[in-house]
């Protein structure tokens, strides 16, 4: 049986943005952490030394998602290093905005090959690897909800990953292992952030409620609690992490 400082928790796309702080905060929950990125070596290693300098655990692993042998050769290096993995946190996804009418194959292809396949890619690794007990969190998107114009591909993918999270919840009846998604909304993230002009940002961080954007903290937080134990009775859901946004 593993404790909870011996559990270990392979974050995708950690090098910045959420992935980047989904991963410090659970290297200060105890969790040992692998920062998956494909292609930001740079940023990833930075943030594995600054987890294992403030006392943590941290190793980098690179891997597309998208490609379904790099994704087993990650978590196969996840055990040889650590014995095994406890937690997966599916957080590498694009975002590329444009009416229907306008998204060319590239654009559909792209979202398919990383956010759904590679999501898909993942799941079917934890599903054979995960040791009892562990859980999965997948992300989807507050767009499944809100459904603004041009986000129709984007949106699309998160809504397949918001199915496959309760599916897969349901395969793995009898092993205690948890499989829920968290859809943050407007969060300031590079992801979101770029391409916006000021008065978008401003008009899309007054609509919530609390009046402000997301920060990538805020989901991290969301994160931890179903990674912890207090998330242990959460299984099959989607959590909504958007400020009331909808």
């Amino acid at each position: 049986m593993t404790t909870q400082s011996s559990k270990v928790a392979i974050v995708t796309g950690a090098a910045g943005g959420i992935g980047a702080a989904v991963s410090a905060r659970l290297a200060r929950d105890g969790f040992t952490v692998v920062v998956n990125y494909a292609s930001s070596a740079a940023p990833a290693e930075a943030l594995a030394a600054a987890i294992q300098a403030a006392g943590g655990r941290a190793i980098t692993a690179q891997a597309d998602i998208s490609d379904a042998a790099q994704t087993a050769r990650m978590f196969s290096s996840a055990e040889t290093a650590f014995g095994g993995v406890d937690v997966l946190v599916n957080n590498a996804g694009i975002m590329q905005l444009a009416t229907i009418g306008d998204s060319d194959d590239a654009l559909f292809d792209r979202h398919i090959a990383v956010n759904l396949r590679g999501t898909f890619n993942t799941l079917r690794e934890a599903s054979r690897r995960l040791r009892d007990g562990g859980r999965v969190i997948n992300f989807s998107s507050s767009v499944t909800g809100l459904l603004q114009p041009t986000y129709g591909v984007y949106a699309a993918t998160k809504a397949a990953v918001e199915a496959m999270t309760s599916i897969l919840a349901k395969e793995l009846r009898g092993r205690n292992i948890t499989v829920n998604s968290v859809a943050p909304g407007p969060t300031a993230t590079k992801l979101f952030l770029d391409g916006k002009p000021q008065a978008v940002v401003d008009h899309l961080a007054k609509l919530a409620p609390l009046e402000r954007l997301g920060q990538p903290e805020d989901i991290a937080d969301v994160v931890a609690f179903l990674a912890g134990p207090d998330g242990a009775w959460i299984n099959g859901q989607t959590l909504r992490a958007n400020g009331g946004i909808i």
